[in-house]
């Protein structure tokens, strides 16, 4: 049987076999060649990268990240009871540093020092005042700079990364010192009022009221930051806006004060020390609040450097006082209408009642003045209120004595705080013969008795306390808590809160005894022997009472200046139908109908719009 086909020769299948397995071999050590130094070339670019240049990308990838940023809240703008804007907001740009993205941070600070023109010393302790603050969040280090400044570190940006620039609401005070004792200023809020719970959510560096309206009203003004969240690149700019939650702005407040009399109060004292101030005397609002010497509020906002501040603190003038509500005076003859008062409700005295004035009083071996010389003679109460007669209040007040004299006058709110709706009130003093033993560890004296009866002595009062005891003397009876905030609103649609008139108590002396001494003070500026005729004008009836105040340690001041009395004057008008209490005290002014008396009279007639004419004079024939 023959076998078809071609025969297989076995050496020659086996040499193909061992070609192919050699070919395959050469293939495979070629694609793993590859593979080896495709994998050497990928390690070694990750060695490059994470070990050469490893910290570079670190700090790369780290950096290009999603940051959220506060967005402060504009504070509530202050009106005055007519709607004029006393205190408004406006842009301004704040220079602002990231610790954390900053690679060096005192050649960082020293840079910008440069292009500010500015102290760097004063940058690195904003810096050194911030340690405790995380490094993440901003922190101003210059508030609100010019256009030079800004201009300079705008165009350096590119090489100072860290370095940012704000736009932030600041406050803009539209009559810089007018009224600064009343709404106060804003300063940086301090590491100490960051730790003591009263300021919740509030960040470092921000502003916060310091006195006055801005402090008292500080959660209503202040508003509620909004947030922002930002992708930001290696060197902390802004790469792109990922969400916003606005800001909600702060309530605005309404006050009561009347601009155009507090700004105659202010103009009438601008070269004086002392206050004026106006109440209503029907529901305690206060129209005007002028304290002088005064300060501006804008140098705060600014930044006040530690130079600017010891000039403010030590300051002979004191700027920073508020001489209205926070400061205490002998009130002088200003006192007698509550001695009157009392006494007759009393029945110490009565309106017949008569002492003998022949200038002075004597006393336990001494003797004590009338202011003039030749004394009154046999006079009453009415006539010793018109006159302002001493001795006869020194007789009433030994009738009273002191304890007697203490509780009727503080039926008026003397020596305790009126209850103002502002912070740093003085409670002033009227003593009592506990008090003095409490004090001095000595028994009251009868020869006190007579000082305190005409105002000296232990008495202290704030004028904002006599403007409100005189208004209670105008009304007949109604002691009136002042307050300086009459409408709070808020951005939401009635949102509204209004200040309802506190009535604190009605005085319990009887209407005829008002009428007597309302009728007395009319006359002490209407009649022509009254202790301020020289006020009187047709225009606007007005009744007051002048007062002169010894000063302790007179003399001590620079001849001419601090060498004089107090000078007071408390004041209604009209007289018949009171729509406005001024009470005014002029430092070292001398006598009160001169120095106090004309400029409570042009505040009244301001703020009643009142145009004073004078009287013509008969032409010559």
């Amino acid at each position: 049987m023959k076998t078809k086909g071609r025969k297989l020769d076995g050496p020659k299948l086996i040499n193909l076999e061992n070609a192919e397995s050699v070919s395959f071999k050469k293939q495979y050590i070629v694609f793993f060649a590859v593979l080896l130094l495709v994998m050497m070339i990928y390690l070694a670019r990750l060695w490059y990268l994470q070990a050469l240049c490893g910290q570079y990308y670190r700090y790369q990838s780290e950096n290009n990240r999603i940051r959220v940023e506060d967005v402060e809240a504009p504070r509530g703008i202050i009106f005055d009871r007519n709607g004029v804007p006393i205190v408004e907001n406006r842009p301004a740009y704040d220079l602002m540093i990231v610790r954390e993205d900053v690679k060096d941070l005192n050649g960082t600070i020293e840079e910008l020092a440069r292009l500010c023109e500015c102290d760097p010393s004063d940058l690195f302790s904003i810096v050194d005042a911030n340690k405790a603050t995380p490094k993440f969040v901003p922190i101003r280090l210059v508030s609100d700079i010019d256009r030079d400044c800004l201009a300079r570190v705008a165009a350096e940006l590119i090489r100072l990364p860290g370095v940012e620039i704000e736009i932030a609401p600041k406050r803009e005070y539209n009559w810089d010192g007018t009224a600064a004792h009343l709404i106060g200023y804003l300063s940086q809020i301090t590491e100490g009022e960051m730790k003591s719970g009263k300021y919740p959510g509030y960040y470092p560096g921000e502003d916060i009221g310091k006195v006055g309206v801005e402090y008292g009203f500080e959660k209503y003004l202040h508003g509620v930051r909004g947030h922002r969240q930002v992708e930001v690149d290696a060197v902390g700019r802004r790469v792109r806006l990922l969400q916003e939650q606005p800001p909600v702005a702060g309530h605005d407040l309404w006050l009561t004060i009347d601009m155009d009399a507090q700004r105659t109060a202010e103009s009438l004292l601008a070269d004086k020390s002392g206050a004026i101030v106006a109440v209503d005397p029907n529901d305690g609002e206060v129209l005007a609040f002028a304290s002088s010497p005064t300060f501006n509020q804008e140098k705060f906002i600014k930044g006040l450097s530690e130079s600017d501040w010891m000039g403010l603190s030590k300051d002979p003038g004191h700027p920073m006082l508020n001489r209205v509500s926070g400061a205490a005076y002998a009130p002088g003859s200003t006192y007698k209408p509550l001695v009157a008062l009392g006494a007759l409700q009393a029945g110490a005295i009565n309106p017949t009642t008569t002492f003998s004035c022949p200038g002075y009083m004597p006393f336990a071996g001494r003797e004590y003045h009338c202011w003039r010389k030749g004394g009154h003679g046999t006079i009453s109460v009415e006539r010793a209120l018109m006159q302002s007669c001493d001795v006869f209040f020194y007789h009433t007040g030994l009738v009273m004595g002191v304890d007697r004299l203490a509780e009727y006058v503080k039926m008026f709110g003397l020596g305790q705080k009126t209850g103002i709706d502002l912070p740093g009130e003085n409670a002033g003093l009227i003593p009592t013969s506990a008090w003095k033993r409490r004090a001095t560890g000595h028994p009251w004296e009868k020869g006190e008795t007579i000082s305190i009866s005409i105002g000296q002595g232990y008495d202290l009062v704030t004028p904002l306390q006599m403007a409100v005891a005189y208004g209670a003397i105008a009304n007949s009876g109604k002691l009136w808590t002042p307050y300086v905030v009459k409408r709070i609103e808020g951005m939401a649609p009635g949102e509204v809160k209004e200040a309802e008139p506190m009535l604190k108590r009605q005085i319990p002396v009887d209407q005829r005894w008002f009428e007597l001494v309302q009728k007395a003070l009319s006359e002490v500026v209407s009649d022509p022997r009254g202790t301020a005729h020289s006020l009187y004008d047709p225009a606007m009836p007005m009744a007051g009472k002048t007062g002169t105040a010894q000063v302790v340690g007179l003399g001590r001041g620079r001849a001419g200046q601090n060498d004089k009395d107090n000078a007071w004057f408390v004041a209604w008008a009209p007289a018949a139908d009171p729509k406005i209490c001024v009470a005014a005290i002029i430092e070292h002014g001398g006598h009160g109908g001169s120095a106090a008396g004309p400029l409570v009279k042009q505040v009244m007639m301001t703020y009643l719009k009142i145009k004073h004419e004078p009287a013509q004079k008969p032409a010559h024939k």
